[in-house]
């Protein structure tokens, strides 16, 4: 129901490519290029600078795409609350999920869903905290799903699922079966997650609250994902802060431990994060049926 001259463009405008444009409409790129060509006339403003065969937005171009992406959202929606009228689920829902959250809690969640609602499509985007929170303010997403601590008043956040962040090494570690101190950390060779990370974010602040400055601990290397820093310790004997729900699988094989620390744990929720104001039927359905 998109308008289709606004779709040719928004799909170019997010590709920045009519070649893009061109294979994932199936039409032809002179096609493209008439469509547009035919908004720019009708908008009196050019939409795109064209460089040979790449192509930038101009600031008109920018401010069509941010009212062709509300556009589209709100024809999905209302399709979707037409096909709640007609008893029928339909509609496409774009989650955006931290890491961890994305590679080892909501699988299985998904395919469920999936096996209630096969009319409804799902897009899942995958990426630290930080840029989840940027993706949602852009409204590239209809929510989100997080590891971080961090609360910003542009959005409402409501518990998704507790977690525990713990201290994990190789099963055959030196100090595999010790209880450790938090000053011997100190003494430790580390591995964490990059900047921008909701497990790095809540590592830090109890770290802080406990009089550990992580600058200070002996940060060998910063890796991008669990599944990185989990095969990182398998080969050294480095230590590293995981989400306990990403090594189950490695805990149930013994092939990472836990190591505990005296008096000192790192306990957190996951969060959904959702604009602000009411929400769509869609979103309402998916919340319902995760918290069921």
């Amino acid at each position: 129901m998109f308008d289709y001259r606004l779709k040719v463009f928004h799909t170019a405008a997010s590709r920045l490519s009519f070649t893009k444009a061109s294979e994932e409409l199936h039409i032809s790129q002179p096609a493209v290029t008439k469509h547009i060509k035919e908004i720019e006339s009708q908008l009196g403003t050019k939409l795109f600078d064209r460089k040979g065969t790449s192509v930038q937005l101009t600031q008109s171009g920018k401010v069509l795409y941010e009212y062709a992406e509300k556009i589209r959202n709100l024809y999905r929606d209302l399709e979707f609350e037409i096909s709640q009228i007609n008893e029928q689920h339909k509609g496409k829902l774009i989650i955006g999920a931290s890491t961890s959250v994305a590679q080892y809690v909501l699988p299985e969640i998904l395919a469920t869903f999936n096996a209630y609602y096969q009319e409804i499509k799902i897009e899942l985007i995958t990426h630290n905290t930080e840029i989840i929170s940027e993706l949602l303010k852009e409204g590239k997403i209809d929510l989100g799903i997080i590891e971080g601590e961090s609360q910003s008043s542009f959005f409402d956040y409501k518990i998704f699922k507790a977690d525990e962040i713990v201290l994990t090494a190789k099963t055959d570690h030196p100090l595999a079966h010790k209880t450790l101190s938090l000053k011997d950390l100190y003494d430790l060779n580390l591995i964490f997650r990059e900047q921008g990370s909701g497990t790095l974010e809540f590592i830090q602040n109890r770290l802080k609250e406990k009089g550990i400055n992580i600058a200070e601990l002996n940060t060998v290397m910063q890796l991008g994902s669990s599944e990185s820093i989990k095969n990182y310790l398998l080969h050294s004997d480095c230590m590293a802060f995981l989400s306990i729900s990403t090594i189950l699988n490695e805990l149930k094989n013994n092939t990472l431990t836990i190591v505990d620390i005296k008096n000192f744990s790192i306990e957190r929720n996951f969060h959904f994060i959702l604009p602000k104001g009411e929400q769509s039927e869609m979103i309402k359905l998916f919340l319902r049926f995760v918290k069921n």
